[in-house]
């Protein structure tokens, strides 16, 4: 399991673009939606769900809608 620093790191990560896209597994995902949703640019952060609950996570140079 992510500890919350570690959560932290990989969005900036993603937001910086040193990462193209993040896979979430799925026993972290509500710990590592509950920081994503926190961020001010939570809306350029696009998941898209996998098969058994993994989301794969991307940033967006735009904010989604």
């Amino acid at each position: 399991m992510l500890t919350e620093e570690q959560i932290n790191h990989l969005i900036h990560q993603l937001r910086s673009g040193e990462i193209k896209e993040l896979y979430v597994d799925n026993c972290d995902f509500y710990d590592f939606r509950k920081l994503l949703v926190e961020q001010e640019d939570f809306k350029h952060f696009h998941g898209v769900a996998q098969r058994n609950g993994h989301v794969i996570y991307k940033y967006l140079e735009e904010e989604r809608s």
